[in-house]
């Protein structure tokens, strides 16, 4: 139940962030969501930078295998994590040498600092198995950050007062957290430098890999600023900002469950046949709710973009959102699942190279398309889908390193789940409520044929012995 509780707060949270979204768009001119945008992805960026390295070392290492290990784990951590905060704010006081307004320079490095600390935060909770409390405060934080923000751009609509009222947030949800886990999570033994050079050894690898990931779609805006000025580009972004995030939540979601019992299992018993059922039903589980996501965007896709996005930004929403879509499910599965057997075994170059090359294919595809087309919408984000796709397929040799026993009928469902709103979106021109219609229904009924099918093939299957 605990972990139900923990993936409803996924789902929570996505859902706040989409609305979040949808509501910054509309208070905010178009040059100033723009703003907004690239300020969110640059800060995520600088969190990623900073911290993530400490965060991947805590979801392989911590609490530790060992008993008694936990409070050395958690106080190499909380050592790590205060000196990449410094390291954090000098970035951000130097980037003021490079023409950075200095009160931007200074939100962007302590919203870095806040977010990080509290991704840390909920990861260790998550991984104590202390899901009641992650839950509580992963739904507040979602919560609390949207308020601020929105409340911050209700007072002055322009990108500097959103993003003090999402500092104001941060640190309200910070307050908040110290509360509700005062009892727990306390330091209790000394710093060990081996501890720490080995979460850095691992931490900085996976931590790279992810910084290149995130730098993918800030190239992607990049072009599409360079190409269609702040204004122009703003339905493409706001595309790019409100499409992926359901993907990471919902991957984040399975993988907090999952993930866990998948390394401890390799750990223990290697990669016995048992494990690779586990393996198979893992990846399954991923691909096909990514899938899902897919065909709930794509079902939803014309009436949010004609009766929720505003009028300046609806054109560019449109003509990119389908090709969004696409290279969100790529690079979920990408960036997420086929690295996994690299994670597993240590494999830290294949972990790099794969985000490098989603990285560089992804904005090569873009330019491509650019040139190629023409510099739109659509024909870029086009583009980008194509170079994703290619790094998927190359991904699929990492994800073969170790034998897996893969539960297809899922994910067959759930790809005809994807396909039925993706065709009746075709008929669109000729009815939009007949096309949408037939697009919900198709998908929603493959979809739930394809959650029956896990639920009969994996959560009803009896224990192996």
């Amino acid at each position: 139940m605990a972990k139900i509780i923990a993936l409803a707060a996924y789902f929570y949270q996505a859902a706040v962030a989409f609305g979040l979204l949808i509501a910054v768009a509309h208070l905010l001119s178009p040059a100033d969501y723009a703003g907004y945008s690239l300020f969110i992805s640059i800060s995520q960026f600088a969190a990623i930078f900073c911290f993530e390295w400490v965060r991947f070392a805590c979801s392989r290492f911590y609490p530790g295998q060992a008993p008694g290990s936990e409070a050395a784990e958690r106080t190499a951590l909380t050592a790590e994590f205060a000196a990449c905060s410094v390291i954090c704010l000098l970035a951000a006081v130097a980037s003021t040498l490079f023409a950075v307004p200095s009160e931007i320079a200074v939100l962007g490095g302590l919203v870095a600092i806040f977010q990080g600390g509290s991704d840390l935060h909920l990861t260790m909770l998550r991984f104590r198995q202390e899901f009641r409390a992650f839950s509580r405060l992963q739904g507040s934080r979602a919560t609390i950050l949207a308020v601020g923000t929105l409340a911050g751009a209700a007072i002055m609509p322009n990108f500097t007062y959103a993003v003090a009222g999402l500092l104001v947030g941060y640190v309200a949800y910070g307050a908040l957290a110290m509360f509700l886990t005062r009892n727990s999570l306390r330091e209790a033994a000394g710093i060990e430098l081996p501890l720490v050079r080995k979460h850095f050894v691992y931490g900085s690898v996976a931590a790279g890999a992810s910084v290149i990931g995130l730098l993918a779609p800030l190239g992607l805006k990049s072009i599409l600023t360079a190409a269609l000025g702040a204004g122009g580009a703003a339905g493409a972004l706001l595309a790019l900002d409100l499409l992926q995030r359901p993907f990471v939540l919902i991957v984040s979601a399975l993988q907090a469950i999952q993930y866990p019992d998948v390394v401890a299992t390799y750990d223990r018993e290697g990669a016995t046949p048992a494990f690779r059922r586990q393996l198979g039903a893992y990846y399954s589980l991923l691909t096909g709710f990514t899938l899902m996501t897919a065909a709930g965007i794509f079902a939803l896709l014309q009436p949010v973009g004609h009766f929720v996005i505003a009028q300046g930004l609806r054109d560019g929403f449109l003509s990119a959102a389908p090709f969004v879509t696409g290279l969100s499910v790529c690079r979920a599965l990408t960036l997420n699942m086929l690295p996994t057997p690299a994670h597993l075994r240590h494999r830290l170059l294949a972990i790099f190279l794969l985000a490098v090359v989603d990285c560089a294919l992804l904005n090569a595809g873009a330019l491509a398309g650019g040139y190629l087309v023409s510099f739109s919408d659509g024909a870029l984000m086009a583009g980008g889908m194509v170079g994703a796709l290619i790094a998927m397929v190359i991904g699929v040799k990492v994800l073969r390193a170790l034998r897996f026993e893969f539960i297809w009928p899922p994910v067959v469902l759930s790809a005809a789940g994807l396909a039925a709103p993706v065709f009746a979106t075709v008929g669109f021109d000729y009815s939009l409520w007949i096309s949408v219609g037939a697009g919900i229904v198709g998908g929603a009924v493959f979809c739930l044929l394809g959650l029956h099918s896990y639920f009969v093939r994996m959560f009803r299957r009896p224990a192996v012995s």
